[in-house]
């Protein structure tokens, strides 16, 4: 009766609760680390820096690849059971990871990490080169103070909506959305990312069947091929467009030949495989 019975636990909760704090600390860094960088230096410098931060951030899943490899030597209870006692290996197919230890080192680092940025400015002083094609917001404010001493102030209307922020960002959102250059980046990009997130959520469990590789083993070679060369493609790139001092229109052709290229390239994990195991009833006849 005892082995009939599920296992049941809510320590699932807990994941979700952390996973979702993590995106929600994880997530401005992009954005607004992008408009921060784009803001206070030079237009020239720009794709450098953009590049060294999508560049760091590939090394981020390298080293944890490393490290879940790492984790997944260690038996799921270490601390909490004799390790002398058990018999079975990593290469067997019954061991399972530590994978809960990633999670706190994660933390621990990313805690850490986050300590510098309350030492950062709100902002710095502006490179003496402005940039023409760019909209500072000392411009912005000064536009807003002459429309206020041209305009007379209008009496506001009693009945004002309850979150005003709401209908602002509905109307920023349409005319982000409807910028087609952009509209076409984002499009480009979540096919990118999508390709990009299969390919390395499957290669692990790819190579554990088809190469008899240990969940370690894969975890290892996959942050030690995969993501490097990506992350060197992105700083390249940043050094091309520096070099060559390209325009939006100019990075965009630049962007497009690229991944085409890089798309046709990809076409070729088609033809890599191994042939199929030999099973019974499946693959071969059971005589």
């Amino acid at each position: 009766a005892d082995c009939e019975k599920e296992p049941s636990s809510n320590m699932w909760i807990y994941i979700l609760l952390g996973n979702m704090l993590r995106g929600i600390g994880e997530t401005p860094i992009a954005p607004l680390g992008i408009s921060y960088l784009d803001d206070f230096a030079k237009e020239e410098d720009v794709p450098v820096y953009v590049a060294c931060l999508h560049t760091i951030a590939m090394l981020g899943p390298m080293f944890g690849f490393l490290l879940g490899s790492l984790c997944a030597k260690l038996y799921v209870d270490i601390g909490f059971v004799d390790l002398g006692s058990i018999t079975i290996t990593p290469q067997d197919s019954r061991w399972v990871g530590a994978w809960w230890l990633g999670f706190l080192i994660g933390g621990a680092a990313s805690f850490l990490s986050a300590i510098p940025f309350c030492f950062l400015p709100k902002s710095l002083k502006r490179p003496e080169e402005a940039n023409n094609d760019k909209i500072s917001h000392n411009l912005l404010e000064n536009m807003g103070a002459t429309r206020k001493k041209s305009t007379p102030a209008k009496p506001q209307p009693r009945n004002q909506p309850i979150y005003p922020f709401l209908s602002d960002f509905y109307t920023s959102l349409k005319k982000v959305l409807g910028n087609r250059m952009y509209f076409t980046l984002l499009c480009s990009s979540l096919l990118q990312f999508s390709s990009f997130i299969g390919f390395l959520t499957y290669k692990p469990k790819y190579m554990e069947q088809q190469y008899g590789q240990s969940t370690s083993k894969s975890n290892f070679l996959i942050g030690l091929t995969s993501l490097p060369p990506i992350g060197i493609g992105i700083f390249l790139g940043g050094l091309i467009m520096k070099k060559y001092k390209m325009s939006i229109i100019g990075a965009t052709k630049f962007a497009i030949t690229m991944s085409f290229l890089g798309y046709t390239i990809s076409l070729l994990h088609f033809f890599v495989g191994c042939e199929n195991h030999v099973v019974a009833g499946m693959t071969v006849s059971y005589e």
